[in-house]
């Protein structure tokens, strides 16, 4: 924790450093021509401030009964409110992305073209045409190489004919939530809240507020040389076993197959709440993040002894090795919220007013493929996870 302490207060000197915002506009003009885009080092900056932030509140998580318990209830929702406010305008950046590349594969367009804040639907006319004798797509065509091309069929040309119109709309709904969640990340940084944030971390960054043996509060602290007697291992395995109850629960038998129809039955659900199958997926992916940082945890405990912990989960393997299960597992679950997310957007898009069939077409079109990627992403969770686990030095 001392660790990701030193690393937050570094990020944010670069962030300080950098003139965050002062070439930024906030207002809802930031859309424009005229837009200026933050710098690299900023941008750096706050996804390492993110990343601190999080990796903070998951070791807190799993180890706050090591903790001083009035200091951990405290910083918990307050790291979960800095870590959220700051990924949302990379959220909504990279979901914008994939899904004009999404667009883009399945219109069959010969190039992509660079996203414009002026004369996008100008440019509609020239897609549809360039794409018309392009090659054929379905909704559930998966991502690979180009298919023989084909006659044009009704459909595909409602297809590319709605898909510029959706690109727009797209473009506009979701670089304006941009737009805001980056105005909103400026105000947290400049609160007071984030000011006591950061002060806290500060102090964490030169002494973990450990709970006294047999005290319940820090009235007798802890003294560095009383530190060793914490043992984190049952907390750390109380961690697997959690992440091993839930991938359990996981209907992965139905995920065995790479496009699963069956899971695509509430699809066309009316209900604009977030998707019902998708909940204990997002719940393992953070179970599975948790117990990352409790075997990096473990890594920095163990650093002075033989590394074997004892046990005889994962936590009892050398705790100096990287579990490549473990990261192509949160790799296949990371894509499995992006698809999710990005479905959702594109069914919110297909909801705007007065939208023209081939727009609403095409996004549905989009919707479903996404969709697609979601059952493509369970697929590769399951099959990496029933594999055993390959440790690298």
């Amino acid at each position: 924790m001392r660790a990701q302490a030193t690393e937050f207060l570094r990020a944010l000197r670069r962030h300080r450093e950098s003139g965050a915002g002062t070439g930024t506009q906030s207002g809802p003009g930031a859309s424009g021509p005229g837009r200026t885009a933050p710098p690299a080092d900023d941008v750096d900056a706050v996804r390492a401030l993110r990343r601190a932030a999080r990796r903070i509140s998951g070791t807190l998580h799993t180890f706050q009964p090591l903790l001083d318990a009035a200091w951990a209830e405290e910083m918990r929702p307050e790291l979960a409110w800095l870590s959220g406010t700051l990924a949302m305008e990379h959220a909504y950046a990279s979901r914008l992305e994939r899904l004009l590349q999404a667009l883009h594969r399945l219109s069959g367009s010969s190039a992509f073209p660079a996203p414009r804040p002026a004369d996008r639907a100008a440019g509609a006319t020239t897609t549809a045409t360039t794409a018309a004798t392009a090659t054929t797509a379905a909704a559930a065509t998966p991502v690979g190489g180009p298919a023989p091309a084909r006659p044009a069929s009704p459909d595909r040309g409602s297809l590319t004919v709605g898909a510029a119109k959706a690109g727009a709309l797209l473009d506009r709904q979701l670089t304006l939530a941009r737009t805001r969640a980056h105005s909103t990340a400026l105000q947290a940084l400049g609160s007071s809240r984030f000011h006591a944030v950061a002060d806290k971390i500060a102090l964490l960054a030169s002494e973990v507020p450990l709970r006294a043996p047999g005290r319940p509060d820090r009235a007798a602290a802890p003294t560095p040389e009383a530190t060793p007697s914490f043992d984190l291992r049952p907390l750390a395995a109380a961690a697997e076993e959690r992440l091993t109850d839930a991938v359990t629960a996981l209907p992965l038998v139905a995920a065995g197959s790479p496009y699963n129809a069956q899971a695509l039955v509430h699809g066309l659900s009316p209900d604009p709440a977030p998707h019902p199958q998708d909940a204990p997926w997002h719940q393992v992916r953070l179970l599975l993040r948790l117990h990352r940082y409790a075997l990096e945890a473990l890594a920095g405990a163990g650093a002075g002894n033989d590394g074997n912990t004892g046990n005889t989960g994962n936590t009892g393997n050398a705790v100096n090795t990287v579990d490549v299960r473990l990261l192509a597992a949160g790799e296949a679950l990371d894509r499995h919220r992006d698809a999710s997310e990005a479905a959702a957007a594109a069914a919110q898009a297909a909801r705007t007013p007065r939208i023209a069939p081939a727009t609403a077409y095409a996004l549905g079109v989009l919707h479903a493929d996404q969709r697609h990627e979601v059952e493509a992403a369970r697929y590769a969770f399951q099959h990496c996870w029933r594999k055993e686990p390959i440790r690298l030095p």
